[in-house]
């Protein structure tokens, strides 16, 4: 069985990032590969961003290293389902940027599927090495659990070493993609345009009046009368129930230009 070992981690693979001509290169074939297939760029951002997201400040462990590259460790870790899909449609255009880590290029197109959707640009530099081993990988519960509230989002995002204002600016991605039963539990999308990157998430959140459901699954969502089909998750809904947090969901609802300029800076942290 997998047993993440925190104490006896190999040392990352040694990388010499790739040069500006290189990336220039990258971007291009990632914005129309992408471009081609619009429907995977959200699963694109999730790649990247659960990548990144078991960093923890403090040990100075996790973060972007391509562990899910590996059989077992992170790949095979809840929160990571489904997300072999990305992996499989990236590998054969990683093969033509050799130069490239794992992390730097699933980073790259994270940054360009927002882009294709109609985002904002993220600033971007290169420089993650990948693990060497799948025991590199952490353990696993560093992702947030979206059957909780903004105390378990504090403890995941601060963790990293985030602020309210930046967990609020980064869940406003739930405005693309969708939940599926097979890889969350949950079931829907977020907004009836899921392949926009706008601050349609804060707008329907703050505008309709959302109650609680079970799905046939017996987990819970919020649903609203005043568009069928959508939901919310228990994390979403919580913003709003928190008062340093609410401000932000009200602010990024009537100022998308502010939300973009500060999912940027927020992404490009993580």
């Amino acid at each position: 069985m997998f047993q993440p070992n925190m104490l006896a981690m190999a040392a990352p693979l040694a990388y010499s990032p790739p040069n500006s001509k290189q990336v220039d290169e990258a971007k291009a074939e990632l914005m129309t590969f992408i471009g081609a297939r619009r429907n995977m760029a959200p699963l694109m951002v999730r790649l990247s961003w659960h990548d990144a997201g078991t960093y923890e400040a403090k040990s100075n462990s996790g973060g972007p290293r391509g562990c899910m590259r590996f059989e077992g460790g992170e790949a095979a870790h809840g929160a990571n389902a489904g997300l072999a899909i990305a992996r499989d449609l990236l590998a054969p255009i990683k093969a033509k940027f050799p130069h490239f880590s794992n992390a730097d290029f699933w980073s790259l197109t994270a940054c360009c599927a927002i882009k294709v959707m109609g985002g904002p640009d993220i600033p971007w530099r290169s420089g993650r090495p990948d693990a060497g081993v799948g025991n590199d990988s952490v353990e696993d519960g560093r992702l947030p659990d979206a059957t909780q509230g903004c105390p378990h989002l504090r403890s995941v995002f601060h963790r990293m070493g985030f602020t309210d204002q930046e967990i609020v600016a980064l869940s406003g991605a739930h405005a693309v993609g969708m939940c599926h039963g097979d890889r969350s539990g949950f079931i829907g999308p977020w907004t009836i345009t899921a392949l926009d990157f706008d601050n349609a998430f804060f707008v329907n959140l703050v505008t309709m009046k959302w109650y609680a459901k079970k799905q046939h699954n017996g987990l819970e969502v919020f649903v609203t009368d005043d568009q069928p089909g959508i939901i919310m998750l228990p994390t979403d809904v919580a913003l709003l129930t928190d008062e340093k947090m609410v401000p932000w969901v009200e602010l990024y609802a009537k100022d998308r230009a502010r939300w973009e300029s500060d999912f940027a800076s927020a992404f490009a942290k993580l």
